[in-house]
Parts: structure tokens; C-alpha cells; sequence
């Protein structure tokens, strides 16, 4: 594993960017199920509450394990734990075609989740390493891409592949172990670490330091959850992900079933969310990092996908609604919620940061960690209140989740306006001592 004792130049610091973006997609690749459930269900012969059962446990598991994974990302490193990780990730995929019954299916998805869970706890702080404040919302928008395309690769291939195989879902964890193994070792051979030195410093740019933590005291797990600043981050993307990971979970199975569409023609509809969603990403991104502002994106993007998503439910149960209708719909909704998410990861990053840089993969952890357990949820809550207030029933429940995510915004730090330039600011010396990781520690209010 290589450790870097210097802040690479622009060119490395793309390489290994990139490589990050790839070891989270194919963390999450791995764990996309959705595309083939109903097929799951058919062939094992369980039904949709058995299968949001033995998920949740799964999941359970891969909570704890995230939050474990986030904590020793931060002593061990991000490196030594992401690339062999991802090799068994890639084993437990060849797994699943083995399985045959409710118990081996939750068995295997159990070993997967934890596996799975601690190495996405180690991407996001990877990004953050390699991504100065000045383009912190696009990298973690390309971050993104890894989970966001995870779901639009394994939508796009299980179109096209499934009718070559007989609509047999084992023949997608095929694809999805082969693929996820070799670029595994392209990873591998590509991955850098920053030395703790480097990780502790919070850069504005890759030239100018803002301040960096100090070493003779140690980071404190508490300090991090002292501040409700991230606990108004927590409750708020709890809320938020709710209708996401419905999305990643079910979006092919509610296409299915609340507008009788076959598996591929709903695999096809979910691409549309997920393209969209993926380009509003790095937008969004972009223009976030160029204002150097992340709550009115965040906060307008989540108001536009509730609204977006109270439009869909109205449209269940409707006769006259065409697949291009719905396609649109959904499109409109990835792109909304794209504008929301990249500009959130950058805040969140930047308020954790500015409490102590040291505790970033504590930080994302948790961020996993919850990840998962709304997960846990949304698999428990779905099948049953889907069977008595249909899928309009759940969307409905999930827009007033994600309408918690604005008030909640009232308490991150930043801005809501653009910052005038300060002349001063450019003469500013770079700041490397003990006195400027003070301020980082406790810093005002930036409202």
C-alpha cells in the first residue's frame, strides 16, 4: 500500500480519486438486488415481507459493521481496508448463486453486508482526503456516481441480459462477481493513502491550508457528537434517504406492481431516474463548489423531488399513464434529488471537518451506518404498508420524510448567500499551527 508524505499534484490526485469512485461502485454494485426480486421471489418461492425480513437482518449486520469500519479508517487507514474488502465482496457475489433457500439467502447476504459495510465506510473519507473544499461537491458528486451508477449499471444490465439468460437471476451476480473482481485488481494497483499528517490538515485549495488538527491531543469521538450541527445532518439525511433507498430497494418491484410493467421494461423506466440523477450530480456539484454554497442547493433540490414524488404517487392507479410518462417523471425526480445530495455530502464533510479532520471516516461511518438502517426500515415497513395503502400509501409517507430534511438544514453550518470577496483573505499566511486547529475545533457560526 503506498502512503503519501505529500499532498499530490492534480493529476495523481484525479488518478486516485477516480479509484475511489470505482471502489464504491463496486461496493455497491455487489449489493444491487433490486433489478431480479421478483424473480428472487418467484424462484425461492417466498413472498415480499420474507424477503424484506431476511434483507433487514442482513442489513442489521452491516450497520454495525459500517460503524466499526468508519472508526478504523481513521487509525488503520482508508487503503488497507477498502482493496481486500472489495476482493471479498466480489467472492460473495459468486456466493449467491448457490443460494436456494430464505436461510441461505439470508446467510449470504448477512456475510455481504458486513463485508460491504465497512468498505464503503472508508470511501467517502478517501474522497474527502483527496478533495480541497474548493471542489468538495463535485468530488463527492462523482462519489455518488459510485452508488447512483451501481443502481443505473445493474438496472442497464439486467435489460439487456436477463432475456439472454431466460430471466435467470443468478446469471446477474455472475456479471456482478466477474466484473467487480478484475477491476478490483486494477484498484489495487492504483490506490493511495494520505499519511495521518496529511489527513489532518483541512485544505482549501491543494496550495493553501486552512488549519490542521493538533497532534498532541488526541481526536475525540465525542467532540464530534457534542456539536448539534451533525446531529441536525443525521436526522435530516435519515429523513432523506427514506425514499432514496426505496428507490434502490424496490423501484423495479413498485414500477412492477403499480403499473404492470415486466422486469426489464421497469429496469428500463429506473435507468431514465438514475441518468439524470447522475448528471445533476456533477452539476450541481459544480455549481456549488463554484459559489461555495451547499444549503440553497440541498435545500431547493429536496423541495423540488417531495413535490416531484407526491406527483408520482398521484399518478398509481391511473389507466391513461404511458411508460414515457412515467419514464419523465422519474427522470425529473433523479435530477431533483442529484441537485440535493452532492452539495449535502460537501456540507456534511465540511462541518465534520471543521470540528476535527482526524475524525472524517467516524463521520462517513456513521453515515453508513445510517445508510443501512433506514434501509433496515424501509425493507420492515414496506411490505406492510403496501398491502394496506398500496405503494401511493408508502410514497406519500416518504415526501413527508423528506420534507423533515428542510427545517432540519436550519441548523448546518454555512452560508445561504454567496460570501463577498475579502481582499484580506488572499494575504492570509497558510496556517499550520496548533493555534488555527482552534478555531477548526469550535468554529463560529456561519450562518
Amino acid at each position: 500500500m503506498r502512503e503519501l508524505d505529500e499532498y499530490p499534484t492534480t493529476g495523481q490526485r484525479m488518478r486516485i480519486l477516480s479509484m475511489a469512485v470505482l471502489a464504491v461502485l463496486i461496493a455497491s454494485y455487489e449489493g444491487q438486488i433490486a433489478p431480479v426480486v421478483p424473480l428472487l421471489l418467484k424462484d425461492l418461492h417466498i413472498t415480499l415481507s420474507t424477503y424484506g425480513a431476511v434483507s433487514a437482518a442482513a442489513l442489521v449486520a452491516g450497520a454495525i459493521a459500517s460503524a466499526v469500519g468508519g472508526r478504523l479508517t481513521d487509525t488503520v487507514g482508508r487503503v488497507r481496508l477498502i482493496v481486500p474488502l472489495l476482493m471479498l465482496t466480489a467472492v460473495c457475489c459468486f456466493l449467491m448463486t448457490t443460494v436456494h433457500t430464505a436461510g441461505q439467502l439470508l446467510t449470504v447476504r448477512a456475510v455481504l453486508s458486513v463485508v460491504d459495510g465497512m468498505a464503503m465506510a472508508g470511501t467517502a473519507p478517501l474522497v474527502r482526503d483527496f478533495s480541497p473544499r474548493m471542489g468538495r461537491a463535485q468530488a463527492f458528486g462523482f462519489w455518488t456516481w459510485g452508488p447512483v451508477g451501481a443502481s443505473f449499471l445493474a438496472a442497464t444490465v439486467a435489460s439487456l441480459t436477463l432475456p439472454l439468460f431466460d430471466d435467470s437471476w443468478r446469471s446477474q451476480f455472475v456479471i456482478m462477481g466477474a466484473v467487480s473482481l478484475v477491476l478490483s485488481v486494477v484498484i489495487a494497483f492504483n490506490i493511495a493513502d494520505l499519511s495521518p499528517e496529511l489527513r489532518a490538515r483541512i485544505l482549501r485549495t491543494e496550495q493553501e491550508a486552512i488549519s490542521r488538527a493538533d497532534h498532541a491531543t488526541p481526536p475525540r469521538v465525542r467532540d464530534l457528537f457534542a456539536q448539534r450541527t451533525i446531529w441536525a445532518h443525521v436526522v435530516a439525511i435519515a429523513c432523506w434517504l427514506v425514499l432514496y433507498i426505496t428507490l434502490t430497494l424496490y423501484g423495479q418491484t413498485m414500477l412492477a406492481d403499480s403499473f404492470h410493467l415486466d422486469a426489464a421494461t421497469a429496469s428500463q423506466v429506473m435507468s431514465a431516474f438514475w441518468v439524470l440523477n447522475i448528471l445533476t450530480l456533477i452539476v450541481a456539484g459544480r455549481v456549488s463548489d463554484r459559489l461555495q454554497l451547499r444549503k440553497p442547493l440541498g435545500t431547493a433540490g429536496t423541495l423540488a423531488a417531495a413535490l416531484l414524488t407526491a406527483y408520482l404517487a398521484s399518478l398509481i392507479g391511473r389507466e391513461d399513464v404511458s411508460h414515457l410518462h412515467i419514464a419523465v417523471t422519474g427522470a425529473l425526480l433523479g435530477g431533483a434529488m442529484g441537485c440535493a445530495y452532492g452539495p449535502w455530502m460537501a456540507n456534511y464533510s465540511e462541518n465534520a471537518e471543521d470540528i476535527d479532520p482526524r475524525l472524517q471516516g467516524t463521520a462517513w461511518g456513521v453515515f453508513t451506518f445510517l445508510t443501512k438502517g433506514v434501509a433496515v426500515v424501509v425493507l420492515v415497513l414496506v411490505p406492510h404498508v403496501v398491502e394496506s395503502h398500496g405503494w401511493h400509501g408508502w410514497l406519500f409517507i416518504a415526501v413527508g420524510c423528506m420534507a423533515l430534511f428542510i427545517p432540519a438544514s436550519l441548523l448546518f453550518r454555512g452560508p445561504w448567500r454567496r460570501p463577498k470577496p475579502n481582499p484580506e483573505s488572499f494575504s492570509q499566511p497558510r496556517a499550520t499551527t496548533a493555534e488555527s486547529s482552534t478555531a477548526a475545533v469550535h468554529p463560529g457560526p456561519t450562518d
